[in-house]
């Protein structure tokens, strides 16, 4: 189980400045992870994928490199942890 108690929100503010910087595919590529298809982070107005998000925060914390599977993503998972440090995730808006 991975312990986020090193995660803050200067951490996660850090990986979406690298994620905007990156561009979403050198992004995925350099950390491991895939978009998102349930949750978008929310920040100044523009989704993010939650999961990668968070585990790029937890690299840059602890210098420790997650993998997808290595945690949960929904509610109980990467949403609950990104929530209790202020941030808004919400369902992805369906496209149809």
């Amino acid at each position: 189980m991975v312990v986020w108690d090193k995660v803050n929100r200067e951490h996660v503010i850090q990986a979406i400045r690298e994620y905007d910087h990156l561009g979403p595919e050198a992004f995925f590529s350099r950390h491991g992870f895939a978009p998102t298809t349930t949750y978008d982070l929310i920040w100044e107005r523009r989704p993010y994928p939650p999961k990668a998000i968070l585990g790029t925060a937890y690299e840059l914390a602890t210098a420790q490199r997650l993998a997808s599977a290595d945690f949960e993503g929904g509610k109980s998972g990467a949403v609950k942890v990104l929530g209790n440090l202020g941030f808004t995730v919400q369902p992805r808006k369906r496209t149809t």
